[in-house]
């Protein structure tokens, strides 16, 4: 039978930053969760929106033409080609949403491998 995730009990079992996790799958995409802080590098996804829902701390979304800063509970969709980087100041953890086998950095050679927990 299936359980709940926990994602607290998730975001525990790694100290990595800006390497994903998947917790889970959703019709094709991949549901994960991420630690964050200081600079990620400028990218983008060509075929993809970029889904940001921050679970803890804040995170600016930063984008060539503006910023957008997230809360705790706040969510922020890139849209699909736009350059963009977050930013977290301190350690904040994230749940992404992308379709299965989208590279973080926008490039599959310099990607994060996929994993799961």
């Amino acid at each position: 039978m299936a359980e709940a995730i926990n994602l607290e009990q998730k975001l525990a079992t790694f100290d990595e930053r800006w390497s994903p996790r998947t917790v889970s799958e959703f019709n094709g995409h991949d549901i994960m969760v991420v630690k964050v802080e200081g600079e990620f590098n400028w990218h983008s996804h060509p075929d993809t929106d970029d889904f940001f829902l921050v679970l803890k701390g804040r995170v600016d979304i930063e984008m060539r033409d503006q910023t957008v800063t997230l809360n705790a509970g706040e969510m922020f969709v890139v849209p699909k080609g736009v350059e963009h980087r977050p930013v977290a100041r301190q350690e904040a953890h994230i749940l992404l949403i992308e379709p299965t086998g989208t590279p973080n950095t926008g490039d599959p050679n310099t990607a994060s491998a996929r994993k799961l927990v």
